[in-house]
């Protein structure tokens, strides 16, 4: 169906020293965002925990060894990963990982956990309840025993390339992407948010059930779900009205509701999520 997936890479042991340290996707690697977190715990960068090693990445680093008194050449080696503290320290899979943990290590699964479709509330370096909560969904989701510990099989699973939805899927509102799908400030945005007008009609993106129709805590508002084939489920959020009911039988493009501004919302817009067996994954690739 023409869909395009996240493919992991491995990067060499002399970029950024990372050992095993898998990459999110071509592009974005999670070295780099565990760099991200220790330069941002410094007060030093202040760009997205993106993953990607551009000029302002590098102009933080270049700004730390300074302080660090080292020599300012914006590569992340041994130095100055111990002049990081904590944040530089243990690289992916080199110990288990459980809740109290901190370090570089944390930061990049995190980011990887994130890009598999179960992200945590932040990406900060410290594993809390709410990684500890996604990396049980995760290995949950990969057949895993969810103990809660990241280790030798969470690795090698977090090292396989993300899903991707199996469906093709209809745009549900004609307008502009205003967040995509992927890292936003030290978050992760688990869907695309569709900018359009106040009462624009929103239709479903591909045949189903509805299995949720009406008001939603935790930031959703109005809210739509919709279930597929393939363990495929759509999310319309923030919708000033719904016009569907639960249990109902609806087609591509049929009418769900109409965009609004409900709940944690900044003016009016549709919240897109899709969800693979309850992996967030990018709908894009699914799109026309």
């Amino acid at each position: 169906m023409g869909i395009c997936r996240l493919r992991l890479i491995v990067l060499p042991l002399a970029v950024f020293a990372l050992v095993a340290a898998p990459a999110a996707s071509a592009g974005r690697d999670a070295g780099v965002a565990a760099l991200q977190v220790a330069l941002q715990s410094r007060g030093l960068y202040q760009g997205a925990i993106d993953g990607v090693k551009g000029p302002g990445t590098t102009a933080a680093v270049k700004r730390f060894q300074r302080r660090a008194g080292l020599t300012p050449n914006g590569m992340p080696g041994t130095a100055t990963r111990k002049a990081l503290g904590t944040y530089g320290k243990h690289v992916l899979g080199s110990r288990p990982l459980t809740r109290g943990a901190s370090g570089w290590d944390v930061a990049a699964l995190q980011f990887l956990l994130a890009w598999h479709g179960f992200p945590s509330a932040t990406i900060d370096g410290g594993l809390g309840m709410h990684t500890e909560r996604a990396l049980r969904h995760f290995q949950r989701w990969a057949g895993l025993e969810p103990d809660g510990v990241a280790g030798a099989s969470t690795y090698a699973a977090l090292r396989r390339a993300p899903a991707s939805c199996p469906i093709s899927l209809a745009w549900p509102v004609s307008g502009q992407i205003g967040s995509p799908f992927g890292p936003r400030g030290n978050s992760f945005h688990a869907g695309v948010d569709i900018i359009a007008q106040s009462g624009a009609p929103v239709g479903a993106a591909a045949s189903g059930h509805v299995t949720w129709a009406g008001r939603l805590a935790g930031g959703w508002g109005n809210l739509v779900v919709v279930a597929h084939a393939d363990g495929v489920r759509t999310m319309y959020a923030h919708l000033a009205s719904i016009a569907v009911r639960l249990g109902q039988h609806v087609v591509t493009g049929y009418r769900l509701g109409t965009v609004g501004a409900t709940g944690d919302a900044t003016g009016p817009h549709l919240h897109f999520e899709v969800r693979l067996r309850g992996a967030a994954v990018d709908p894009r690739p699914a799109l026309p």
